[in-house]
């Protein structure tokens, strides 16, 4: 059961977050550049990496749908001017149903996800800062401050490892780094669950968006049977009930005057047999001219083209949908499919109960936006399902387990931003051996 004392408990000591002030459209621009984010300095986050890549994005945090990001850019040394990313980034809903059947909830739109974001301790904040918003109790209308947005830049791991003589330096060389990102995050709490919304940008261009749940199992729904759930604790008396948690993420490359924003798909199949009796693997694609309901198939994948000009190869520059693991959930239609493109309408806000929103113009679920349309202004529906089936590792509090997808620069530069400055020069670029 999500209602309960501590839920009500929940919702008193949180709030609706107010809008920080001087948010508005971007500033024009030239067709390839990227416009430089029009919003307050309490409202603009701007880091530079290690390595030189600056992002640059604006924030507030929206009653219903939490953390949201806007005029998202990424400039590398290497590049002169910042380059587009993302017009806006937001979550779109988060659907959990229980394998009994006796409960499911919408928690963005049905809890008003964002009006029950919590603060961020600084220890949990490694080596960032904690940024505060105004909250109203929309029960009181009590206001208060909160330290809830976590900004930090943390290392990622390898970023390269290989040898400068494959690419025809003359002295060879073993190159190698390690990389960072700039993490954002935030806190909210409905129910039992808090969730971790959270936002990587990679000094390589990567975007990794992760939603995490932690907190505790509903002391509630202890009562499945052996095939909703899974005993927890002393033999099996108590069998805590398995349940779905399908995310919703929803992109906004943008619209463009210059190049025109395209979805491309790409599938890789096998295409007969070499003369030396090898199998030979064919990679195909095609733009998706029209609305798409798609499905996440082996060796697939798509990519959102043209929004932010070319590189200095002249190669259109896209970004490629890059999707994880994911339990679908069949019985709604919504959440059958991997991947939405639809056309861009401002009351389209959310994948389920759209019209919570005030979107009383729009459909309600995200597979009913899909109708046919043309895609000038496509806006990319991420779904990332998980099947929480209950283990003793759950308690208490449960660890973190998270779901979610990247978008990875495709041609956005002519060489990696990460190469090092030495061999950052036309004669690595392309064919060695040329």
């Amino acid at each position: 059961m999500r209602v309960s004392l501590r839920r009500l408990a929940l919702t008193g000591a949180s709030a609706l977050l107010t809008l920080p002030a001087g948010l508005s459209g971007s500033a024009a621009a030239a067709p390839d550049a990227a416009p430089r984010a029009a919003c307050s300095a309490a409202a603009t986050i701007e880091k530079k990496l290690p390595n030189g890549t600056v992002w640059r994005m604006c924030w507030r945090n929206d009653p219903l749908a939490g953390l949201v990001l806007s005029d998202v850019t990424y400039r590398p040394k290497h590049e002169r001017a910042p380059i587009r990313v993302l017009a806006g980034a937001r979550l779109a809903q988060i659907n959990v149903p229980y394998d009994n059947g006796r409960n499911e909830y919408n928690d963005v739109t049905q809890y008003k996800f964002g009006s029950l974001a919590i603060p961020v301790r600084q220890k949990d904040c490694l080596s960032g800062i904690l940024k505060s918003f105004s909250v109203t109790d929309p029960d009181t209308g009590r206001r208060h401050t909160v330290k809830g947005l976590c900004v930090a830049v943390q290392p990622r791991g390898f970023a390269y490892d290989g040898m400068s003589g494959d690419v025809g330096e003359s002295t060879d060389r073993r190159d190698s780094a390690q990389g960072d990102d700039l993490v954002l995050y935030t806190v909210n709490a409905v129910g039992y669950y808090h969730y971790i919304t959270q936002w990587n940008f990679s000094d390589d261009g990567t975007v990794t968006a992760r939603e995490g749940a932690t907190g505790n199992l509903s002391p509630s729904d202890f009562d499945a049977s052996d095939s909703t759930g899974r005993p927890l604790g002393r033999g099996s008396a108590g069998k805590a009930t398995s349940h779905h948690h399908n995310v919703f993420w929803r992109l906004d490359f943008g619209p463009t005057r210059a190049t025109g924003a395209r979805v491309e798909q790409y599938d890789t199949h096998t295409d007969g047999t070499s003369a030396g009796g090898y199998p030979r693997v064919r990679t195909t694609h095609r733009t998706i001219a029209k609305e798409l309901a798609g499905d996440a198939a082996n060796s697939r994948w798509w990519r959102i083209a043209g929004t932010a000009g070319k590189n200095a190869d002249g190669h259109l520059r896209s970004w490629e949908i890059v999707q994880q693991h994911t339990d679908r959930y069949m019985p709604h239609a919504y959440t059958r499919h991997d991947v939405y493109f639809t056309q861009n309408k401002n009351c389209e806000k959310y994948a389920s109960e759209n019209e919570v929103g005030g979107s009383t113009s729009c459909k309600s679920t995200v597979d009913r936006f899909v109708n046919g349309e043309r895609l000038t202004h496509p806006i990319v529906w991420v779904n990332v399902g998980f099947h929480h089936v209950p283990r003793d590792e759950d308690q208490t509090p449960m660890p973190v387990h998270w779901q979610g997808f990247q978008i990875v620069p495709r041609d956005v530069t002519a060489m990696s931003p990460l190469t090092p400055d030495r061999l950052h020069d036309p004669a690595h670029n392309g064919d060695p051996l040329d």
